[in-house]
């Protein structure tokens, strides 16, 4: 749920969220265990602070955040408990996806929460993120997406103010048409999605077209739909034409999807003919590699050539130390029962150009 959806010019709309937690009641009723991932902090902080437009600098975001996220939650927990729901907060940071420990870890919590039938309220943790709040997970589209994707959720809906997926930019182009069902996102698909259209918020149609990829990977469908019109929730779990539909792709191994979401710590530059092994789903050696940006340890996710993901078995310093050479002689640099393998097959993921993305084995 969008900024624009939840306070549309920074004015919260009590009324519009009011709604919302009736279709959420609605929809637990039916037996189905919704999870929100709700926008608005910032610009609820920027309401409360009286401030006129979206502040550009980190520290003013951190702190608008930091004022805004009680108050929404606040809304959310009241409006809620209205339908006789409880609403937990969870705060998250790209850092939880990015390692697997912590991923896991809140992949039980949130089961656990689930099980009690209370209703995660998720936003990101903007007021204590160091980076770039528009460098971390960027928008809510890509936060849903991402938790869509780790709990393996069967769908995806994302409430904008727009009611569907066009073929042109609607708002410049009055002939512009909706499209219904999208089976595979394209790069089409991106040229028509035009420029986002809010100060308070972060995202626009491309980033929505990001997440549904992502959602697709998991195997989830995803909905973008206009959360402006009451009962459209309702509306879309009762199979109406709501909207835009992307359907889902062939569901990833969860540690493919970990793999491909995550942030590289790195990367590793190889010659051709690794690159050609990689193309046959081999593993990467050390005698294919020609250099390694940045710093990173064993076990960290890593970018190879550009085009695939892994997680690497050696250290940034084990592999520059290694790199080129071939067989017993990585053995002779790094100890005995050290193998020249770098990168398991089993942990490459291929990553081409529109989030099409597929296991190497």
């Amino acid at each position: 749920m969008g900024t624009n959806i939840l306070a549309p010019g920074g004015v919260p709309d009590t009324a519009r969220i009011d709604s919302l937690a009736v279709d959420i009641a609605a929809l637990k009723s039916r037996g189905i265990m919704p999870i929100l991932v709700s926008s608005g902090a910032i610009g609820f902080g920027v309401r409360a602070l009286g401030l006129e437009t979206r502040p550009h600098k980190v520290e003013m975001k951190q702190a608008c955040a930091a004022i805004g996220q009680p108050e929404l939650m606040r809304r959310w927990q009241s409006a809620l408990g209205r339908g006789g729901l409880t609403a937990a907060q969870i705060l998250l940071s790209r850092e939880v996806f990015d390692d697997r420990k912590s991923f896991l870890n809140l992949k039980n919590a949130m089961e656990s929460i689930l099980e009690l039938g209370v209703v995660p309220v998720i936003n990101e943790n903007d007021s204590v993120c160091t980076t770039e709040i528009g460098d971390v997970f960027g928008d809510n589209d890509s936060l849903s997406a991402h938790v869509a994707s780790k709990l393996e959720a069967g769908l995806l809906i994302i409430l904008t103010d727009i009611d569907a997926l066009y073929d042109k930019d609607p708002r410049t182009h009055p002939e512009a048409r909706p499209i219904r069902i999208v089976e595979k996102v394209s790069k089409e698909h991106y040229v028509s999605a035009g420029e986002p259209g809010s100060e308070l918020g972060t995202g626009g149609m491309a980033t929505k077209l990001h997440a549904a990829e992502i959602a697709a990977r998991a195997g989830c469908r995803t909905v973008i739909a206009d959360g402006r019109e009451p009962g459209t929730l309702i509306r879309i779990l009762d199979g109406e034409e709501t909207g835009t539909l992307f359907l889902a792709g062939p569901r990833m191994g969860a540690r493919s999807r970990w793999i491909l979401s995550a942030r590289s710590r790195g990367s590793i530059r190889v010659d051709e003919g690794a690159m050609a092994a990689l193309g046959e789903r081999k593993s990467l050696l050390a005698r294919g590699i020609v250099g390694v940006d940045g710093a990173f340890e064993a076990g960290e996710v890593v970018s190879i050539g550009g085009d695939y993901k892994a997680v690497t078995s050696m250290s940034s310093e084990e592999i520059r130390a290694v790199q080129g050479r071939h067989g017993r002689s990585v053995k002779d640099v790094l100890g005995e029962g050290r193998r020249e393998e770098v990168v398991s097959a089993d942990d490459i993921v291929k990553e081409d150009s529109y989030g099409k993305t597929h296991q190497t084995r």
